[in-house]
């Protein structure tokens, strides 16, 4: 597949490589395993990804079905090219460190366009919100069911939570400390 852009195609490989699925069921079992934290998608975004993966070869139908008076579904299964590319797609994530573009940082760049009062307030906002973001994540990563390694993008996302919650608290004494702050220098810039 030329563009590896689109992680729902990859998810949608991944499930796809255990067994056939039928796009609804692909949709229900990404939301059950909590992919959803991860990956965004819609019940419609799966069954277009799952049309551009039969386009390129990369999934085949493996039978149709109806029951009643339901709409026909067709199950799906990936192909040898598909696996292929799941494999390589997935090794390349894995090992390729890649620079990605959050809109925190972003706004970081930005930041100075703001009056320090209002960061430090908005910083206080956000730091309360990734520390419940933190409880809940690690109230999922701590769990026995299923095993550790099925939630291993729960400790990842665990850590980056770690990791901005010390920055967030650094950024805000940075900003407050009454000896060497930014504070002054920085509102005196806004009563330009």
């Amino acid at each position: 597949m030329s563009n590896r852009k689109n992680l729902l195609a990859l998810a949608v490989l991944a499930y796809l490589s255990q067994r056939p699925m039928h796009p609804y069921e692909l949709s229900k079992t990404l939301r059950n395993h909590g992919d959803d934290r991860s990956i965004k998608f819609t019940h419609g975004s799966v069954y277009m990804v799952v049309e551009q993966l039969l386009k390129a070869g990369l999934i085949a139908e493996q039978e149709t079905t109806r029951e009643g008076q339901r709409p026909e579904r067709t199950v799906y299964g990936i192909t040898p090219e598909g696996r292929a590319e799941l494999q390589g797609w997935l090794r390349d994530l894995v090992g390729v460190p890649r620079h990605e573009f959050p809109a925190f940082g972003s706004a970081l760049s930005l930041v100075s366009a703001l009056h320090p009062d209002v960061v430090v307030e908005l910083l206080h906002e956000r730091l309360a919100r990734l520390r419940q973001e933190r409880a809940t994540t690690a109230d999922l990563a701590g769990g026995t069911e299923p095993h550790p390694l099925f939630l291993i993008e729960e400790v990842y996302r665990l850590g980056l939570l770690d990791a901005e919650i010390a920055f967030v608290e650094r950024f805000i004494e940075q900003i407050t400390d009454p000896a060497d702050g930014w504070g002054p220098m920085w509102a005196a810039y806004h009563e330009k």
